[in-house]
């Protein structure tokens, strides 16, 4: 075999045994942040029924507060949850509202997720009745729109939330992912 090709032989090598071994090594994930706590007051739900993807729902939003290290506020009336909780009981989340900061600045958060639960624990949920968080998997993926200059981190990364429901009102934790 040439030199030349030799050498190419042997630097394919080993750019394939340093690939490889970047792949077989633990990645790190990323760190979590806390950003903020939401307090969701909820409305009664409205029943749509039966659609072709599940059972639709849709449940105001009424209120509430918010709070974390560098913000804080309330929860502006008049957005919604437009819910589909399919056949298997697992609810597709599409929550749509307004926040606005103690200090004047409008927010919106549309904040996508998932619920699910044992059936009978999803029974009591879409009942109205309170259940241990604990039995529930509730997570978020909430992306913020703000044009005020000093709230311009919500706009420049993901985030990340758990979630409660309880029958007047909804907890959302929200950790930015770094």
């Amino acid at each position: 075999m040439h030199r030349i090709a030799r050498f190419a032989l042997l630097l394919l090598v080993v750019a394939v045994l340093t690939v490889a071994a970047r792949t077989q090594s633990n990645p790190t994930p990323p760190r979590l942040s806390f950003a903020m706590e939401l307090r969701v007051k909820v409305g009664a739900p409205t029943e749509l029924g039966t659609v072709p993807r599940g059972r639709r729902r849709i449940i105001p939003i009424e209120g509430g507060t918010f709070e974390g290290p560098n913000i804080r506020g309330t929860v502006l009336t008049g957005g919604a949850d437009w819910q589909i909780v399919r056949a298997d009981g697992l609810a597709e989340l599409d929550t749509r509202y307004a926040l606005k900061t103690d200090a004047g600045e409008l927010i919106y958060i549309q904040n996508a997720g998932m619920r699910h639960a044992p059936p009978d624990v999803t029974e009591k949920l879409l009942a109205g009745q309170d259940v241990d968080p604990s039995l529930v998997y509730f997570r978020t993926v909430p992306a913020f729109e703000t044009a005020a200059p000093r709230l311009q981190w919500l706009t420049r990364a993901i985030f990340v939330g758990t979630g409660e429901r309880h029958p007047n009102d909804v907890i959302i934790r929200v950790w930015r992912v770094e």
